[in-house]
């Protein structure tokens, strides 16, 4: 039985409001049987549209820890599950103060260094609720670490030869989130509940917007946003996300604009384009003609 076994739709629309989390319908119910099964969730989406921030959502708002793993190429099971002090060890055996005759050993748990899946197992029984293990970009990793991770969540224990096998009674709130960089394997899939992230339209990204930078004045903001979506149906190399959204949105505040001209947008386009050439493609004319279509979207 899962520690989130009892939680409740309205207890996960709670924990998102609580974070100024705007989630669709099919996240809250993802998310809802994700916590009430003790199934790893598996996110994808374009970057940028709210995938990591689900995990730390849920960590906040159900008061528990967040353990993230972040994967890239070529991460190995030493950095994901554990290794062992080597520094420390051999200051014990060569230590003139320590001995590590009779019982002693250099393989014991003050030793050990915990990496986060085995952080993320061994911390799951000791508080009121086991932690939310964000395996972030999953996709990054290649597939021996994928094989690797789906051996370490079909039971959530860790074995280490050296002391033995660590498990939790109750697993953590595992979510992985992948931007599709590469197809993931038929076997981590179905072990996995499932939730694609879409970008928002422009009136749920006005309410992130307004939730996450209240500063910013609603003629300004939904402008903002209608910006971001008529460059999402441009042929950009990285168009937006929520995340740039809000990047822009801040900066916006934070120079005290209070309306949204071309020359503002150039001044700031930096927050919202981070590609060389979609920024060279974004010239004076293609400003205009977007906030053109911008305000009409509003």
């Amino acid at each position: 039985m899962t520690a989130f076994a009892d939680v409740t739709e309205a207890d996960v629309r709670a924990a998102f409001d609580d974070q100024d989390y705007v989630a669709s319908e099919d996240v809250v119910t993802s998310a809802l049987l994700a916590l009430r099964l003790g199934k790893p969730l598996l996110v994808e989406g374009a970057p940028g549209a709210g995938k990591t921030e689900l995990a730390k959502t849920l960590a906040a708002g159900f008061d528990t820890d967040l353990v993230r793993l972040q994967c890239y190429e070529g991460l190995s099971a030493e950095s994901a599950l554990y290794e062992w002090n080597y520094t420390k060890q051999l200051l014990a055996v060569e230590g003139a103060e320590r001995s590590v005759e009779g019982d002693a050993s250099v393989f014991s748990e003050e030793y050990l260094l915990e990496r986060p899946l085995l952080a993320a197992i061994a911390s799951a029984d000791d508080g009121e609720r086991p932690p939310v293990l964000l395996v972030d970009e999953v996709d990054r990793a290649d597939e021996a670490f994928e094989a690797l991770l789906l051996e370490v969540l079909s039971d959530f224990q860790v074995s280490i030869p050296e002391l033995g096998t660590v498990s939790a009674t109750r697993p953590p709130v595992v979510i992985l989130t992948s931007n599709r960089t590469r197809a993931l394997s038929d076997a981590l899939k179905r072990r996995c509940l499932y939730c694609h992230v879409e970008a928002p339209d422009v009136e749920r990204e006005r309410e992130i917007v307004a939730r996450k930078v209240p500063a910013l004045d609603d003629e300004t903001a939904a402008t903002v946003c209608g910006v971001a979506n008529a460059l999402r149906e441009r042929p950009l190399r990285k168009p937006p996300g929520v995340a740039e959204t809000l990047d822009w949105a801040e900066a916006l505040a934070a120079l005290d604009y209070d309306s949204l001209d071309a020359e503002a947008v150039r001044a700031t386009l930096g927050c919202l384009l981070k590609d060389a050439d979609d920024v060279e493609q974004v010239d004076a004319d293609a400003i205009e003609a977007v906030l053109a279509d911008a305000r009409s979207r509003t």
